[in-house]
Formats: structure tokens, C-alpha cells, sequence
């Protein structure tokens, strides 16, 4: 694979079940476990064939300038490019804005969902197409992948009725050649396929296994999803249970009591407080007083004489018990 593999990531969604949090920061740069949601996916790219060989295009949106400014900040190794879905018309929508970056081998990732595998299977340059999927009990809420006898993928069905076909596609593709799904985007939007105002992924690759494609599949055996706070905490639990507890650097400190597994930024102040477990907490944190557990707090969040738990702070936000007084925004909950 001589050319540079590109790899669309789509982030221009609002990230409406995450608010109050989404109102200030993109989903994808919310932390967990010590790394924001994109950091985690980027990590991913590690096993290519050749990791130091791929461009990123990211399709962005509203608060899109911050995603920009941490892959800058981060990554500055990394060629990226930036195209803006101001009109956020679906999947297929996002890459063909992308277009004029696209040639080649490419491989489509969705950042609002964690997945652990293993990119060595693309130095096989006859493979054409790969779906990643994960077998679940209930495929009904999730897009499936349908086989042929051939072990190929038959087709992509969206949310099917029945139980029959349980490969859950996880939102992570690869594909050769990406002038071939340019051309199937384009006859998606001229056919006019779309499910719910928006132009869906699944319909474009429905066309072109309808041309011939040869798509494989490839389980993957741990899938997390970031998109709603009860998700992120559940992810945050399994990546600190899974190498990011930190715990026994964080355990040296004292005045504090730690409960494994947790992640303390090194630049966080803690006094006089339980953490954990399954506590991250992000850096230029300050804590006192208070027991916080299977909770996430974002950068400088500030937390005094409470207890939290299953509880999403965001960055800069203050929480501190006193009688009589709070200073809540739009869709803040607050129960005492």
C-alpha cells in the first residue's frame, strides 16, 4: 500500500444526547479515561499496515474550530484536512463533501463509537471492502450486515424488524477504492435514497454490492460507544479496567483515599477526597472534601463538599455544596 491510506472521519453531528455538555464542546473531544473520544480513535491507526503512512479528513461542523485546534495541537505530525457540513444531511453527504481529498485506498470511521482491532489485514491488496461488525443478541437497533454463501456481505440492511441477522456494523469501513464509493454516492442522491432526510452509508454500499463489490467482514471483540452520558460512563469503566488506570501513581498522594481503577491528571489538586473507582479526572481538576465515583470530570472542573456518582462534569464547571444557591444553564440537571 504505497499511496497514503485516507481515512474519513465524520464529526459534524451536534451531539444532542450529551448536552448540556455538547452546547461548548464537540462530542469527540469529550475526555475519557484520560483521553478525549477522538484520541482514543485516532490510537486505533496504530496497527495499519503502515502507521505513519494515512491522511485524516475530518468532515466538521458546529464547534469545529476546537477539533481542528486539538488535532493541530496533538498531531502535528499527522497531514489533515478539514471540510464543513454546515447542512448535516448524512453519512454519505459528509464524505462526498470530502470528495477532492479522496483517491485511493480510504477507510471510513465513525468517532462517536471505540472499537480494538487489528489494521494488519490491509496490507492484503486484494481486499476490496471491509465491514467491521460485532455479533449482538438484539440487531434491531443497530445496522446489520446480511452474508451470502459466499461469506461476503450480501447487503447493508438499516434497523431490520426481525432477528434473523445479528452482525451489527460498527460504524468502521474500508474501501479500496474510493472513487468507486464516490460514484455510488452520486447515484444514491440521484436515485434520491435517503431514510429520514438523511443520506445513509449503508444505502451507497448497498449499490455498490449491487455493482459486484466484494466486501469482507471482521469481528471485532470490544465496541464502545461514547454517544450518550450512560454510555460514556460505561466506556470509561471498561478502558480504566483495560490499561488506563492510573491508580497506583495516583494512590501516592496524600490526603486521599483511591479506590481503583481510576485516572488523576497529573495536574489535578485532590484533598481530602475518595476517588473511584471507575473515576477520571481530567487536568487542572480541583477536588476537596468530596467522594466522587463512576464519574468523569472535565478539564478545571471544580468540585467541593459533594458526592458524586454516575455523574458528567464538564470543563471549567463548579460544583459545590452550599444552601440556597445555584447558577444552572440550558439543560442542566441538578439533583441535591
Amino acid at each position: 500500500m504505497n499511496r497514503p491510506i485516507k481515512i474519513v472521519i465524520p464529526m459534524a453531528g451536534l451531539g444532542t444526547r450529551l448536552r448540556p455538555l455538547t452546547w461548548s464542546i464537540p462530542k469527540q473531544l469529550l475526555n475519557v479515561a484520560g483521553k478525549s473520544v477522538l484520541d482514543h480513535v485516532l490510537n486505533t491507526f496504530n496497527t495499519l499496515p503502515d502507521p505513519r503512512n494515512f491522511e485524516l479528513v475530518n468532515v466538521v461542523g458546529y464547534l469545529g474550530d476546537q477539533i481542528e485546534a486539538h488535532i493541530k495541537e496533538h498531531y502535528p505530525h499527522i497531514t489533515s484536512h478539514y471540510v464543513v457540513q454546515d447542512d448535516p444531511r448524512g453519512q454519505s453527504h459528509a464524505i462526498y463533501l470530502a470528495r477532492e481529498y479522496l483517491d485511493g485506498p480510504m477507510l471510513v470511521v465513525f468517532a462517536d463509537t471505540l472499537i480494538e482491532t487489528d489494521l494488519a489485514c490491509l496490507a492484503d491488496d486484494s481486499v476490496e471492502a471491509v465491514a467491521w461488525v460485532k455479533p449482538v443478541p438484539d440487531p434491531r437497533r443497530f445496522g446489520v450486515a446480511v452474508l451470502g454463501n459466499n461469506g461476503h456481505v450480501e447487503r447493508l440492511i438499516e434497523k431490520p424488524n426481525s432477528m434473523e441477522h445479528n452482525l451489527a456494523v460498527v460504524g468502521f469501513y474500508y474501501f479500496r477504492d474510493a472513487h468507486k464509493l464516490l460514484s455510488a454516492i452520486e447515484e444514491q442522491m440521484k436515485r434520491d435514497i435517503q431514510t429520514g432526510g438523511e443520506y445513509f452509508l449503508a444505502d451507497a454500499v448497498n449499490i455498490m454490492l449491487e455493482n459486484g463489490l466484494r466486501m469482507n467482514t471482521k469481528e471485532v471483540d470490544v465496541w464502545l460507544d461514547a454517544g450518550t452520558p450512560e454510555s460514556l460512563l460505561e466506556t470509561n469503566r471498561y478502558l480504566l479496567e483495560h490499561g488506563m488506570d492510573n491508580s497506583a501513581i495516583a494512590s501516592k498522594r496524600k490526603r486521599i483515599v483511591v479506590i481503583p481503577p481510576v485516572f488523576i491528571h497529573p495536574s489535578a489538586v485532590v484533598t481530602e477526597s475518595v476517588i473511584g473507582p471507575f473515576t477520571s479526572l481530567g487536568a487542572d481538576c480541583k477536588v476537596h472534601s468530596s467522594i466522587v465515583r463512576n464519574t468523569i470530570l472535565g478539564d478545571a472542573a471544580e468540585v467541593t463538599d459533594v458526592i458524586l456518582e454516575g455523574s458528567l462534569v464538564g470543563r471549567r464547571a463548579q460544583i459545590t455544596r452550599r444552601a440556597g444557591r445555584i447558577n444552572a444553564g440550558d439543560q442542566t440537571m441538578v439533583i441535591l
